[in-house]
C-alpha cells in the first residue's frame, strides 16, 4: 500500500475551511502588529508559510513589499485569486521549509500564527532558522509567533461547521491524540466531511502535529542559528514581557554576522 503523509498538508477540504474560518484579513491581533513592526522596514519581506494570503495580502495593501511560499498549492489558490481580487500582482510561490530558495536578500521574515510550529522536529527547525538567517540582509529581522502552550493541551475543540456558497455543509472533527513529552509535539486527527442534502460528498483525514517550545529554549535556538537581540513580546504588544496568562509570544531578532 502506498504511504501517503498526512502531517500538516492542508489539501483540498482542510484549505477550504482555513480559508472560510480564517480569510483574508481576519486579524488576531497579529495583522496589525506586523504591519507596525514593518512599516519601516527599508527592504523586502519574505512570508515562509504564507497559506491563503490572510497576513500577506494586508501587508501588500499597505505597500509592504512582501515575497511568500507555502507547501500547499490549494492554500496558494486561495492567496492568489485574493491578490487577483484586489489589483495585487501575487508573488507566491509553493516551496517548503526544507528547501527553499530566493536570489534575494530580505530586510525582514515573518512566521505569524504559529506557522513555525509545524516543523515537528527540532533539528529541522534549526537547519530552517539557519536557512532564514542566510536569505537576511545583515542587520535583518526575523519576527516569529508561538501561540502558548494552554492550546496545545487542551480538550478537543467541539464539532464545526461552515456553509458554502452552493450551500453544502462542511463540518470538521477534531480527536486529539496523546502528547508526545520527548519530541514535544501535540497531534490531532481532523476528518474534514462536505454534504449536500444529507449525503457526503467527500471527506478528507489529517494529522495536525504542533511543536512546543519554550521561551529561553527558542530563544537559545535563536542565538544558536546566528540571531542576537532577541526580543520577546506578548500578546501583539511590542515589548510586552510575556506572563503566566500569555497566548501569543512573538519573538523579534536581527540577523547576527
Amino acid at each position: 500500500m502506498e504511504n501517503i503523509d498526512m502531517n500538516n498538508r492542508y489539501s483540498a477540504l482542510a484549505s477550504l475551511v482555513y480559508n472560510m474560518d480564517k480569510p483574508v484579513g481576519r486579524s488576531f491581533g497579529d495583522v496589525e502588529y506586523y504591519r507596525a513592526r514593518l512599516q519601516e522596514c527599508g527592504g523586502p519581506v519574505l512570508e515562509p508559510a504564507v497559506g491563503n494570503g490572510r497576513v500577506y495580502v494586508p501587508l501588500r495593501e499597505a505597500g509592504i513589499d512582501v515575497d511568500g511560499f507555502d507547501a500547499s498549492e490549494e492554500m496558494l489558490a486561495y492567496g492568489r485569486e485574493a491578490c487577483q481580487a484586489r489589483g495585487i500582482v501575487a508573488r507566491l510561490s509553493q516551496q517548503t521549509f526544507e528547501t527553499f530558495h530566493y536570489d534575494r536578500r530580505f530586510a525582514a521574515a515573518i512566521i505569524p500564527a504559529g506557522s513555525f510550529q509545524l516543523i515537528t522536529d527540532g533539528n529541522d527547525a534549526l537547519a530552517f532558522l539557519r536557512r532564514l538567517h542566510a536569505h537576511l540582509l545583515p542587520g535583518g529581522r526575523l519576527i516569529i509567533d508561538i501561540g502558548g502552550i494552554d492550546g496545545l493541551f487542551g480538550s478537543a475543540a467541539p464539532a464545526r461547521s461552515w456553509k458554502t456558497a452552493e450551500g453544502d455543509l462542511l463540518t470538521l472533527l477534531d480527536h486529539r491524540a496523546e502528547p508526545d513529552y520527548v519530541s514535544q509535539t501535540t497531534s490531532a486527527y481532523l476528518r474534514y466531511e462536505r454534504w449536500s442534502r444529507g449525503a457526503l460528498l467527500e471527506s478528507e483525514l489529517d494529522l495536525f502535529t504542533l511543536r512546543w517550545w519554550g521561551m529561553q529554549e527558542l530563544r537559545l535556538a535563536l542565538e544558536a542559528t546566528g540571531f542576537s537581540d532577541v526580543i520577546v513580546s506578548s500578546d501583539y504588544v511590542f515589548g510586552q514581557a510575556p506572563g503566566k496568562n500569555t497566548g501569543t509570544m512573538t519573538f523579534e531578532a536581527r540577523r547576527g554576522g
